[in-house]
């Protein structure tokens, strides 16, 4: 299918606010104060436009995603947190990909859930936020009705997060690091800890506790945290969070997928794999805090 392009006034007034955010851009807690429409780019890389990396079914998410058909991801090219140890750095870094128009951004999503995808599934979307909704716009009305996950680092404004309220119906952030000193070395990010913390509760608030149908996520939140050797991200401080200040049925999971790339050689206290021993900790410890750990 293809669909017709829309100029940004045809949008909500939603679509219309957060378009302008981006010029000048304080879409993300960076306030770069760059006018992407313009061209002009800050920390992410990007301007106003999505680039996508790829697109499709994908089978490695968590399994309440990915049902028989997958979770329909969609990778967006570039980043606004610049992780030393980043898996993605190709993407996020270096920004491979294909500059994309809305219209095509929609088709993504409607030629995913023609494929059969359990849901739609934006990946590291913070920056490219308004492009995003607007797109979302375009699918739903021309037939999109499968739930959507906004799949972040979890360095997110608030501010953009309120707009959103209402056009997306799983928010999937990382929670990467409770310690600034950590942030900063390994994120560039030293204020990642508050910002996140804010963020995530602006998303419980919108979507609440992680709801399950037949299998299926439907609506909620759900955190992830990669366990990082040495205790640098930590763990323990988030899992009291979640607990304590979100909900003690918060879902969680807690990941062992780490392992040194990118960077991650230049800084001693990362480059290694984690301990099993030191993943199974965290794990334990957010069991005993109450929280809803799934894989």
């Amino acid at each position: 299918m293809r669909l017709p392009e829309e100029n940004i006034g045809s949008f909500s007034p939603v679509v219309q606010r957060l378009w302008a955010m981006m010029n000048p851009c304080v879409i993300c807690p960076r306030n770069c104060k760059v006018f992407r429409s313009k061209g002009q780019i800050g920390f992410c890389g990007i301007p106003d436009m999505p680039v996508v990396s790829s697109r499709g079914p994908h089978f490695g998410e968590e399994s309440v995603l990915v049902g028989r058909g997958g979770s329909g991801t969609i990778f967006f090219a570039g980043c606004n947190l610049g992780c030393v140890f980043c898996q993605n750095y190709d993407i996020s870094h270096f920004r491979h990909g294909q500059p994309i128009t809305l219209s095509e951004l929609a088709e993504f999503m409607l030629d995913l859930q023609s494929y059969g995808c359990s849901n739609i599934n934006f990946v590291t979307p913070t920056h490219v936020a308004p492009a995003v909704a607007a797109a979302l716009e375009i699918a739903r009305k021309n037939g999109l009705n499968l739930p959507t996950v906004y799949n972040s680092g979890g360095y997110d404004s608030v501010e953009t997060m309120k707009l959103l309220d209402g056009l997306l119906d799983i928010y999937m952030p990382d929670m990467k690091f409770s310690d600034s000193a950590s942030a900063r070395e390994f994120a560039s990010a030293d204020d990642y800890p508050e910002i996140s913390f804010a963020a995530v509760k602006e998303m419980h608030r919108q979507v609440g506790d992680l709801k399950i149908e037949k299998g299926l996520a439907v609506r909620g939140l759900l955190v992830r945290h990669l366990v990082l050797p040495n205790k640098v991200g930590g763990s323990f401080r988030i899992i009291d969070f979640l607990a304590e200040q979100i909900s003690p049925n918060t879902a969680i999971n807690v990941m062992d997928q780490y392992r040194p790339c990118f960077k991650a050689d230049e800084h001693p206290q990362i480059n290694r794999l984690p301990k099993s021993e030191e993943i199974e900790e965290v794990r334990q410890y957010a069991l005993k805090k109450g929280l809803n750990v799934i894989t």
